[in-house]
Protein backbone atom coordinates (compact mmCIF):
# COMPACT_ATOMS: atom_id res chain seq x y z
CA UNK A 1 0.00 0.00 0.00
CA UNK A 2 0.95 3.42 -1.13
CA UNK A 3 2.28 5.52 2.11
CA UNK A 4 2.61 9.02 1.77
CA UNK A 5 4.69 10.94 4.52
CA UNK A 6 5.52 14.59 4.97
CA UNK A 7 5.02 17.09 2.31
CA UNK A 8 3.79 14.72 -0.51
CA UNK A 9 1.08 13.74 2.27
CA UNK A 10 0.11 17.42 3.34
CA UNK A 11 -0.37 17.99 -0.74
CA UNK A 12 -2.80 14.65 -1.10
CA UNK A 13 -4.60 16.02 1.83
CA UNK A 14 -4.60 19.40 0.93
CA UNK A 15 -6.22 18.21 -2.76
CA UNK A 16 -8.75 15.93 -1.02
CA UNK A 17 -10.28 18.48 0.92
CA UNK A 18 -10.20 20.50 -1.88
CA UNK A 19 -12.27 17.90 -3.62
CA UNK A 20 -14.79 17.24 -1.03
CA UNK A 21 -15.71 20.64 -0.59
CA UNK A 22 -16.04 20.63 -4.69
CA UNK A 23 -18.44 17.84 -4.12
CA UNK A 24 -20.51 19.32 -1.68
CA UNK A 25 -20.96 22.31 -2.97
CA UNK A 26 -21.85 20.70 -6.47
CA UNK A 27 -25.33 20.71 -8.04
CA UNK A 28 -25.36 17.13 -8.44
CA UNK A 29 -27.94 14.66 -6.83
CA UNK A 30 -27.30 13.87 -3.42
CA UNK A 31 -26.38 10.29 -3.88
CA UNK A 32 -23.86 10.67 -6.34
CA UNK A 33 -22.13 13.42 -3.69
CA UNK A 34 -22.11 10.60 -1.12
CA UNK A 35 -20.26 8.38 -3.75
CA UNK A 36 -18.23 10.47 -4.62
CA UNK A 37 -17.47 11.38 -1.18
CA UNK A 38 -16.56 8.21 0.20
CA UNK A 39 -14.51 7.59 -3.04
CA UNK A 40 -12.12 10.10 -1.97
CA UNK A 41 -12.05 9.18 1.38
CA UNK A 42 -11.31 5.67 0.80
CA UNK A 43 -8.71 6.06 -1.94
CA UNK A 44 -7.30 8.84 -1.31
CA UNK A 45 -4.91 9.73 -4.33
CA UNK A 46 -6.76 7.43 -7.06
CA UNK A 47 -10.23 8.55 -5.68
CA UNK A 48 -9.08 12.32 -6.08
CA UNK A 49 -7.91 11.30 -9.86
CA UNK A 50 -10.73 9.67 -10.80
CA UNK A 51 -12.96 13.04 -9.33
CA UNK A 52 -11.01 14.71 -11.26
CA UNK A 53 -11.85 13.49 -14.65
CA UNK A 54 -15.11 11.71 -14.06
CA UNK A 55 -16.37 13.65 -11.79
CA UNK A 56 -19.96 15.84 -12.13
CA UNK A 57 -18.02 19.42 -13.40
CA UNK A 58 -16.01 16.81 -15.90
CA UNK A 59 -18.75 17.08 -18.08
CA UNK A 60 -19.22 21.11 -18.20
CA UNK A 61 -15.63 21.20 -18.73
CA UNK A 62 -15.94 18.91 -21.55
CA UNK A 63 -13.56 16.33 -20.57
Amino acid sequence: MLQLRGFGGLIVLALDLWALVSIVGSSASTGRKVLWALIVILLPVAGFILWLFLGPRAASRGI
